[in-house]
């Protein structure tokens, strides 16, 4: 293995020594040496500016950075509710046993350490696992089998066999995004010819709304920012796509990245931006090359660089930037400080990334497919866009299907679509209940599949989880309580606190042990969190658990010690004493169950 100082000195000269591109160095340093040595991190303090307690809290945020050796194999399975349905303890726990390793303790050789990670974006051909960070599909026992010999006997992850890494795109429908391949620099062209407010008028027209489950309208955000006043303007792709049960973005990075990075370049043109960043989740790691390689096409075709198309002063180019395991780096403020090298601690607001995001700049953060859909609207217009959908959601949208069901894969439909129809196409049979938008969406029971899929009745980031009758939703509310207990980024108090006690008590109910006064905390708590919590992870963590009280009471009910509560010790009672010495007997002077 290359000797750090040679290593930090070429990785140094090759990105840089200024802060922003602390992570970009502790994650490159992580895949080198499987940790982040002491000294790797007094060299990046004094190179990059930066107290080496910083660096520790950053490492410390970061699920996949870590300052102990993790061995040769780092190995992380998908807990998605989805995997666990589909079997990942069992295999984990062979896998384990065979190689002799306890789960998150690194094997006494220093070897192999195995261990559970959150949603790998793999739900439609789970389980699923990561080895060093390289996504591994459709685990089976004898494929585990054969990647224990293979790790015994040393072999290198990179000469594993082929079949192990394919991982599908599996889109299962499509329509108006999916069945029109641009043509190369199209949608620049349109620029060109037609001009930056023409363009933003297609927009407008096209009635394209941000894809990322926000909604906010596309038109109105990029001239926002190219309004803002600065020296310099910035354009996001988000593409960490960590919403459990969510991967359509997965699939148009493999296989529509070229369009994606023609409306990072359209954006950049039209905001007057020189740079763009494409923020890739940790997980994702296994398509950055096939991205780069990309990216070094689109500048040889004059597509990206300096004078884009032959127009003088239209420059603009698109790097690559890894997350490190943070699902609250989703948020399009929390994204921002990852990519200025720091915790992805969500932004107060105001003000808004448009006007001061990277590095105090106006800039635009757009997921993955709404800078798809922006490439095609510069293209065929907005007509072409909002003929189809409603009239608040216009045009298709893409969503990530997996769980019970006979077809898992990515389907495009036009927004109005009934969640009825959505499960016969994806041969859904008997299903209990519908997960919609991932852990942080919305439960729905089969009396609401009329429901259409849209802005105006239930919106959707993409995706959608199946639950037949034969599950236990219990099982699945306790998997989300988990994930955003080990997702918080710990900086508000209702979250960080609340989110741990509304998964004590979801285990309290599991168990047997609840009463119906757990249930009554577990509605206060989950009140709380969608009043005060900091930012959007917060106030939709308790949104699996209020759904499924409110609509499948019996998922509770049942499990209950007692059907009522009656506390042994009567407060208000109590204070009657003292009510008769101040002589007062109004409302405020006594105590009710519940305020």
């Amino acid at each position: 293995m290359q000797d750090l100082d040679s290593f930090l000195h070429g990785l140094l000269a090759e990105s840089g020594d200024t802060p922003d591109r602390l992570l970009q160095h502790l994650i490159a340093v992580q895949k080198q040496y499987s940790h982040i040595p002491y000294d790797a991190i007094q060299v990046l303090s004094e190179r990059l500016g930066i107290p080496p307690v910083q660096i520790y809290s950053v490492i410390e945020y970061y699920a996949f950075l870590h300052r102990n050796p993790r061995g040769k194999y780092d190995i992380r399975f998908s807990d998605n509710i989805t995997d666990r349905m589909l079997g990942n303890r069992l295999l984990m726990q062979g896998m384990c046993k065979k190689l002799a390793v306890e789960p998150g303790i690194p094997r006494d050789d220093g070897k192999v350490t195995i261990e559970m990670t959150s949603c790998t974006g793999l739900c439609d051909q789970g389980p699923a696992l990561l080895v060093n960070g390289i996504a591994v599909s459709k685990l089976t026992e004898m494929r585990i089998h054969k990647m224990v010999g293979l790790i015994e006997a040393g072999v290198p992850v990179g000469k594993w066999p082929g079949k192990f890494f394919i991982v599908e795109d599996n889109i299962q429908r499509r329509d108006m995004l999916l069945n029109k391949r641009l043509i190369k620099g199209s949608a620049l062209e349109s620029l060109l010819v037609k001009g930056a407010d023409a363009i933003l008028n297609d927009l407008d027209e096209s009635g394209l709304r941000g894809r990322g489950g926000a909604g906010f309208k596309a038109g109105t955000k990029w001239r926002l920012c190219r309004d803002a006043a600065a020296d310099e303007h910035y354009v996001v792709c988000n593409a960490d796509e960590g919403e459990p049960g969510t991967f359509k973005d997965r699939v148009l990075l493999n296989s529509y990245a070229d369009s994606v990075f023609e409306g990072m370049t359209l954006c950049g043109g039209i905001v007057g931006a020189r740079k763009g960043f494409l923020y890739l989740r940790g997980e994702y790691l296994y398509l950055l090359k096939t991205l780069e390689n990309t990216l070094q096409e689109r500048r040889d075709a004059n597509l990206l660089g300096n004078n884009i198309l032959g127009q003088e002063g239209f420059d603009f180019d698109i790097e690559i930037h890894l997350g490190a395991g943070a699902y609250v780096c989703g948020e399009e403020s929390a994204l921002i400080e990852s990519l200025e090298g720091k915790r992805g601690i969500p932004r107060k607001r105001p003000p808004f990334p448009v006007t001061s995001g990277y590095m105090q700049k106006p800039t635009v953060v757009n997921n993955v497919e709404t800078l798809l859909a922006a490439a095609r609207i510069a293209v065929y217009g907005g007509d072409w866009f909002r003929s189809a959908g409603t009239p608040e959601s216009t045009g298709t949208k893409l969503f990530s299907i997996s769980g019970d069901c006979e077809r898992p894969g990515v389907y495009e439909y036009p927004f109005g679509v009934t969640i009825r129809q959505v499960l016969e196409d994806c041969g859904a049979l008997d299903t209990q209940a519908v997960q919609l938008s991932g852990a942080a969406g919305f439960t729905i029971p089969p009396q609401e599949f009329y429901r259409q899929i849209a802005f105006e009745d239930v919106p959707s980031g993409g995706s959608l989880m199946v639950f037949n009758r034969q599950r236990d939703l219990l099982k699945m509310v306790l998997n989300f309580t988990r994930f955003f207990c080990h997702e918080s980024c710990g900086f508000c108090t209702p979250c960080r606190i609340g989110g741990r006690l509304m998964n004590d008590l979801v285990e309290k109910v599991m168990v047997g042990y609840a009463t119906s006064y757990d249930i009554h905390e577990l509605k206060k708590i989950g009140r709380v969190l969608q009043k005060s919590a900091h930012c959007g992870l917060g106030t939709t963590a308790p949104n699996a658990v209020l759904d499924t009280l409110q609509k499948f009471p019996g998922t509770y009910s049942r499990r209950l010690v007692n059907k009522s509560y009656e506390p042994a010790f009567n407060l208000d009672k109590a204070l009657e004493v003292s009510r008769q010495l101040t002589g007062r007997d109004d409302e405020e002077a006594h105590l009710r169950l519940g305020n």
